[in-house]
């Protein structure tokens, strides 16, 4: 059965999946991938000569020295729901994970860990080992490709479903799964490629399923209507179109999109983004349902004049490099790769006010930043994914209790 109609074309199989079908080509594009190193743990004068020849504009800076010395939580100390994380009272959760990527939080005190090379699912708590609960099949790790982000149904108590998106042989997907059980395939048709498979999903305040994708190489797909890269999706948790988006019969919620990796709900239910830019800024956008936010005509600001949406906030690929964002009162916390910190933002009625550099030099890059049920802030070190400067333990989940 074929739905929606004109520039929006998908087809419904039988068994319930979503794919989009594109109008120019079905070809799936491949892309170099970043170059893997070997011996990732080697602190070697060889490995970062390595390291240096690696780093793209989506990479990293290597010349930041270390100088985080976690404590071992063996219990979680004291969070205030109503406080604010406390930035210099760092509890290391877990240690020694293969490129930690997505994180989503059980309703018990425990959260959810994806490793993007991998394919495994793990369940860290403070005081235990990480435990691993599930292995996805069919993960492809190439790139930036392999096990992404992670979300838990909002009835996750009765349904006991887990949403990831991943990238497989053909495509990028998003399933859902239980974890005694087979996945589901809920949206495929999601062009991969070696860099830019965006990946990052997460349930808005209306129940319903985001996801962030990229361009997979190919940036005309940002401004493409028919293609699912370069865009905000937005899905029921059945993985169809949700209703009341701005194109009939279309999961697209937003376009103009290079490559986003991070989403997160303020106050008044305001959706914010990270977009990684190409050579000169990445952003911080306000999104707004069938807005349009300029790439490939546009990196950073200067799109107004010609219909594309601002920016809330730029920065230098070096300073940022952004990808999970967290919000937490009226903070915005943005996790940064290439810039090795952890940019906090003030928020006030859907403005930023002037951005401030945390953890800088302290883990590494920095790749998802979560607010916990407690008001604690969780935070994901990605030293181990062929762009950083891994020391011994990494990579780790690190946790800040709010007080």
């Amino acid at each position: 059965m074929r739905t929606g109609t004109g520039r929006y074309p998908c087809v419904r199989s039988p068994d319930r999946r979503f794919r989009w079908t594109f109008r120019r080509t079905h070809a799936r594009e491949g892309w170099p991938p970043p170059k893997r190193l070997a011996a990732r743990h080697s602190c070697t004068a060889i490995a970062a000569l390595l390291l240096a020849a690696a780093l793209t504009a989506c990479g990293d800076d290597a010349s930041t020295a270390r100088s985080g010395t976690p404590a071992t939580a063996a219990t979680s100390a004291p969070s205030d729901p109503a406080g604010r994380p406390d930035l210099d009272a760092a509890e290391e959760v877990a240690a020694n994970l293969d490129v930690p990527w997505g994180l989503a939080f059980l309703p018990e005190d425990a959260a959810l860990v994806s490793e993007r090379d991998s394919g495994r699912i793990l369940r860290v708590a403070p005081g235990a080992a990480p435990e691993q609960v599930y292995q996805v099949p069919g993960v492809s790790a190439r790139g930036e490709g392999g096990l992404l982000g992670l979300a838990v149904a909002p009835d996750y108590a009765e349904s006991r479903y887990i949403y990831a998106y991943l990238t497989a042989d053909t495509d990028n997907r998003i399933v859902r799964f239980r974890l005694d059980g087979p996945p589901e395939v809920l949206v495929e048709g999601i062009a991969k490629a070696g860099n830019h498979d965006g990946g990052r999903i997460a349930f808005g305040p209306d129940g319903m399923l985001y996801a962030g994708t990229g361009d997979a190489g190919q940036s005309g797909r940002s401004q493409d209507l028919a293609s699912l890269n370069g865009k905000i999706l937005r899905l029921t948790p059945d993985g169809r179109p949700a209703p009341g988006n701005p194109y009939p019969g279309s999961p697209v919620y937003s376009l103009g999109h290079r490559n986003v990796q991070g989403l997160a709900w303020g106050s008044g239910g305001r959706l914010f983004a990270a977009e990684f830019g190409q050579d000169r800024f990445d952003e911080i956008n306000l999104i707004e349902p069938g807005h349009n936010y300029g790439w490939p005509a546009v990196e950073g600001s200067g799109g107004a004049e010609r219909g594309f949406t601002e920016p809330l906030l730029t920065w230098t690929t070096a300073e940022a490099s952004p990808s999970g964002i967290a919000i937490a009162g009226d903070t915005l916390y943005v996790a940064a790769l290439r810039g090795r910190r952890l940019w906090t933002v003030p928020l006030v009625d859907g403005r930023a006010g002037t951005p401030r550099a945390e953890l800088r030099a302290r883990y590494g890059r920095l790749r998802t930043v979560m607010v916990a049920p407690d008001g604690a802030l969780w935070l994901t070190t990605s030293n181990t994914d062929g762009r950083g400067d891994p020391v011994r333990g990494d990579d780790r989940v690190l946790r800040f209790p709010a007080r």
